[in-house]
């Protein structure tokens, strides 16, 4: 079974194709950032390593994570920031490749965001890289999350730049076009991932 890595900046719209996939082709998707936060959930012991870690501000007065105290703890100091990454990331992948083992379809979308931050690229078989431009991406986050452009540039600079993730990727979704474009764009990777997965299911470029 192929493992199709798909990731992109933040606003590119990952969601969006995942989405496609898992409706229109019945793909299975496995989504990091969705199990990153099922790893911190109360009383989960990835939660108990964090406080210790960070400290007891970190938690609510529910036992939940306060993910804004964490954020602005981990982005204002660098060492903090690779501290929280050591403890979630391998858990996320572990995780991640515990849920690809259980499915049985030709290939399965797992949604990194930082696939290439965190230099996994050699996690899946094929990088997809869902692609927009800079300024397009901050309308977008704008809109969908209330930040100010200094904040959505800041977050986009803690990335690896859009150079270095096209220059990574063996397949691309330009995903600043119109919606029946993206689902065309879908298609063609779909019946290619088909292909690909019928032979050699290490496709690795």
């Amino acid at each position: 079974m192929l493992k199709i890595g798909l990731t992109g900046g933040i606003g590119c719209g990952k969601s969006t194709i995942a989405e496609i996939f898992h409706q229109k082709y019945q793909i299975p998707v496995i989504d990091a950032d969705i199990i990153s936060r099922q790893l911190v959930e109360p009383g989960q012991p990835a939660l108990s390593v964090l406080e210790q870690t960070f400290g007891k501000c970190i938690i609510n007065p529910d036992n939940s994570l306060n993910r804004d105290t964490l954020r602005s703890i981990v982005f204002s100091d660098v060492q903090k920031k690779k501290q929280l990454e050591d403890i979630l990331h391998p858990l996320v992948y572990r995780e991640m490749q515990s849920e690809f083992e259980k499915q049985t379809s030709p290939y399965s979308i797992l949604c990194i965001p930082l696939l290439l931050e965190t230099r996994m690229k050699i996690f899946v078989d094929r990088t997809l890289v869902i692609d927009c431009s800079v300024e397009t991406q901050i309308e977008r986050v704008s809109q969908r999350d209330q930040l100010s452009r200094e904040n959505i540039l800041s977050i986009i600079s803690s990335q690896v730049s859009r150079e270095y993730r096209l220059s990574h990727a063996n397949d691309i979704i330009d995903n600043s076009n119109s919606t029946s474009e993206l689902a065309q764009q879908v298609k063609k990777l779909h019946n290619q991932y088909l292909l690909l997965s019928k032979g050699n299911t290490n496709n690795s470029v």
